[in-house]
């Protein structure tokens, strides 16, 4: 496995997987109307393509496929971290993170943040992040549990 940058082809693909790993990789902790809402059948293109391209996005990249992907907004945003639902428990997910760590350490950033779902927070916490809050965010009519995490970064 390889980590590369984002590039405007990969976009496809990384919805495919977006969509694709919410809708199993997340059943266990959301209903299905909120899974529909989170990782709709139909993209938002102009707001992905937008999105990825002002982020730093890495994609992790194994024998020609895109196997998961992570992206960083300002001030040390972690906005997602997605790892292909037949690649989950593979390092994947953490050569990520420590790609986007370093990355928010390099820009200055002393921390970095996520608002990181029911399912994905025991590995932030495995990575050191501590939950700042747990909040209820709505999207699409539909109301979401999740928490807010952050990590003090070594600059």
């Amino acid at each position: 496995m390889e980590l590369r940058a984002y590039q405007p082809a990969d976009l496809e693909e990384i919805y495919q997987l977006f969509y694709d790993t919410v809708h199993s990789v997340n059943r266990k902790d959301y209903g299905l109307e909120q899974l529909d809402a989170w990782a709709p059948r139909q993209m938002d293109r102009p707001r992905w393509e937008q999105s990825l391209a002002d982020h730093e996005t890495w994609v992790a990249w194994e024998d020609g496929k895109i196997v998961g992907f992570g992206d960083l907004g300002e001030g040390g945003y972690l906005d997602r971290l997605y790892v292909h639902k037949d690649f989950v428990r593979k390092g994947i997910a953490s050569a990520l993170l420590a790609r986007l760590e370093e990355s928010a350490a390099g820009q200055g950033c002393r921390r970095i943040y996520t608002e990181a779902s029911i399912t994905a927070r025991p590995f932030f916490e495995r990575w050191g992040y501590q939950v700042v809050k747990p909040q209820e965010k709505p999207l699409r009519g539909q109301v979401f549990i999740n928490f807010v995490m952050e990590k003090i970064l070594r600059v």
